[in-house]
């Protein structure tokens, strides 16, 4: 087997869950083959330069074999490599993801707790008998 459609190689390596969420990502452009950008039926062949952006990575790859099984993960590797650049960016984001502050804990206000409610209420002279009710 010389060919193989992309969406078919980027499930058998393993980049994505099921064909049609590589059909997904290829449709909204997120795909490159050699700088270009392609639909889920253009083939894909070894040597070619793939550009894949998965969330805030771009990964890029070299297609060394093609396979229309998915297997297990360590034989999915060795149908592509990663180049050096791309393992570099990846890393230094999961890096500065893992550096970066919760964003909860950021957060001076929220939703009031029930003693926050009453409180605010006695505050502005307001009393459990001047709220409205429907059973009033």
């Amino acid at each position: 087997m010389e060919k193989l459609r992309i969406d078919k190689w980027l499930w058998a390596a393993r980049f994505y869950k099921t064909r049609s969420l590589a059909c997904d990502d290829i449709d909204k452009g997120r795909v490159e083959i050699n700088g270009v950008v392609v639909k889920p039926a253009r083939e894909v062949k070894a040597g070619d330069s793939l550009q894949l952006r998965m969330g805030p990575v771009t990964r890029t790859v070299t297609v060394l074999a093609v396979s229309d099984k998915r297997g297990p993960a360590p034989v999915a590797a060795l149908l592509y490599k990663e180049t050096e650049e791309s393992i570099r960016s990846r890393q230094l984001a999961a890096e500065q993801r893992r550096l970066a502050p919760e964003p909860a804990l950021t957060l001076t206000q929220g939703r009031p707790t029930k003693r926050d409610r009453r409180d605010a209420d006695k505050l502005r002279g307001d009393s459990l008998g001047n709220r409205w009710s429907a059973s009033v």
